[in-house]
């Protein structure tokens, strides 16, 4: 199993949809208003957070808490229309990135710089990603249920379902803000967390790879950006351990609790296998 690039060899259709809603979302500028940036910050701080970090990374990935099986296959669906490329693969390379983290079968490998961490190993064909078995493997629990394989195949065509909703609310403006500039600005959410929370800021925990804390990849990510405490305790719902390390993500799954909607949520314990830089932090809530 090899989660480098498969001989190099260009991926041809990623880069056609990287560089296209790139291209698109440029003309948002030609179509400026407020309410559209508005309705795109609100978008990415409730839509893409819901549907990415809460959902995507901590619920699926993560199993950090459990909801009723209606509201899980709601939460995906809102991941999906995020536009973050098939569920199934998404969940399988992240948890092969922590089994692996930077390292060679790391599928964005810090130790290769920051382009190829944030963006350029999208641009290569991966042996894992190529190959359905190797990444079934990671994700028995998602290939085992029909609605999942639904949303894994046909993720394009329902996260375009948005643009004529978004068109119809607010014409051209909110099409190419409430659309594809928020997608952009997800994706490159997503990308940091994968680049400069491996190359840039502080440790709360000494792991056994490069993750760090970022506090302004914490503010664009709802609390992802504190990426060291969650590759020390992978599975806790909650990322931020210092006062000051806002976690939007851990009060959104807190309210759903308190709503009745979420449960078995991992709390932080007392961390093995990785030492805690300030030993208060070891457990710490």
């Amino acid at each position: 199993m090899n989660a480098s690039s498969a001989g190099k060899r260009l991926h041809v259709q990623n880069i056609f949809w990287i560089v296209l809603v790139h291209l698109v979302a440029l003309a948002s500028f030609w179509h400026f208003t407020w309410p559209a940036v508005l309705l795109c910050v609100a978008m990415h701080f409730t839509l893409n957070s819901i549907g990415v970090t809460l959902t995507y990374h901590r619920m699926l990935s993560h199993k950090a808490f459990k909801t009723p099986k209606w509201l899980e296959y709601t939460l995906s669906t809102l991941g999906v229309l995020s536009a973050q490329g098939p569920i199934m693969i998404w969940v399988a390379e992240h948890r092969l990135h922590h089994r692996y983290s930077d390292t060679e079968l790391d599928p964005h490998n810090s130790l290769k710089g920051f382009f190829y961490a944030h963006i350029g190993h999208l641009f290569y064909h991966k042996d894992f990603e190529d190959n359905k078995e190797q990444w079934l493997k990671y994700v028995p629990d998602m290939a085992s249920q029909p609605y999942y394989r639904f949303l894994n195949t046909y993720n394009i065509p329902i996260a375009l379902l948005m643009l004529p909703l978004l068109y119809l609310a607010g014409g051209l403006p909110f099409l190419f803000w409430g659309g594809f500039m928020r997608v952009v600005l997800m994706l490159h959410t997503t990308w940091f967390i994968n680049s400069a929370c491996h190359l840039w800021g502080y440790r709360n925990f000494e792991t056994r790879d490069r993750s760090t804390n970022c506090w302004w990849a914490a503010i664009l990510a709802a609390g992802e950006g504190w990426h060291n405490n969650h590759h020390a305790q992978a599975n806790c719902a909650a990322h931020g351990r210092q006062w000051w390390e806002f976690d939007q993500t851990y009060l959104m799954i807190r309210g759903l609790e308190a709503l009745g909607l979420a449960w078995d949520i991992k709390k932080p314990t007392p961390i093995q296998g990785a030492v805690a830089l300030d030993p208060a932090l070891d457990g710490a809530v």
